[in-house]
């Protein structure tokens, strides 16, 4: 009687033993798994990293192709730094363009062990908000369309696309470029900090008041005459 009741113990707890060492060892595989992710995903960046370098190095060296790559590897996000200040696409290139210009000129006095995307976005949102200042009164296309915007309503596309530039005209040059690299391009506070050359915080304060600002712009410009 007492080896039935041991044998009927050991065998109703068996399979309760074993499911908890397979929850256990998936358990284990899941994080073992997630770990070799972070690493590739880490060593990815750092190799990423190291190419950029060595691009930044050959091009300080005088090699056109290397700089062309780098070039190539920042020209998008670039233009997204430059749409962000100016609202005109034809503007908005013309910064991209005399930026690249000045980051060729000054690439000798750049470090290459700095994050060279930071210092180039920099100065493109310099030559950006130089150009927006020089040209007061400019044609104002409407934002790229290639990217969704929270303020987009297809069914009242063109009404809408006129009183958001109208909104977005009436902002001060960084209040816009942290607006829309925020809402619209999606980038964060401490990027977009990286981008302009200002602290976090300070992107966090200019989206508060840029956000205030079109709320009540808007709000008048919804009120009848």
């Amino acid at each position: 009687m007492a080896s039935s009741a041991l044998t009927l113990v050991t065998s109703s707890a068996t399979p309760a033993s074993a499911q908890r060492g397979r929850v256990a060892r998936k358990s284990m595989r899941g994080v073992a798994g997630s770990a070799t992710d972070a690493k590739a995903a880490a060593d990815a960046l750092a190799a990423s990293r190291e190419a950029e370098r060595q691009y930044v190095l050959a091009a300080q060296g005088g090699d056109t192709n290397a700089f062309a790559q780098l070039v190539r590897r920042h020209q998008q996000r670039a233009y997204a730094v430059a749409r962000a200040v100016l609202l005109s696409h034809e503007d908005a290139e013309d910064a991209v363009q005399e930026g690249f210009l000045h980051a060729h000129r000054a690439l000798s006095r750049f470090r290459p062990d700095q994050p060279f995307g930071a210092w180039l976005h920099r100065i493109i949102s310099n030559a950006a908000l130089d150009l927006a200042r020089r040209r007061k009164v400019r044609d104002t296309d409407e934002l790229v369309d290639t990217h969704a915007s929270p303020f987009r309503d297809p069914a009242e596309a063109d009404e809408l696309h006129d009183r958001l530039r109208s909104a977005l005209s009436q902002l001060p040059d960084r209040q816009r470029s942290v607006l829309v690299l925020h809402d619209v391009e999606g980038y964060k506070h401490a990027e977009i900090g990286a981008m302009l050359g200002i602290p976090e915080g300070t992107a966090r304060s200019d989206l508060h008041h840029a956000r205030a600002a079109m709320r009540s712009i808007l709000g008048t410009l919804r009120r009848p005459a």
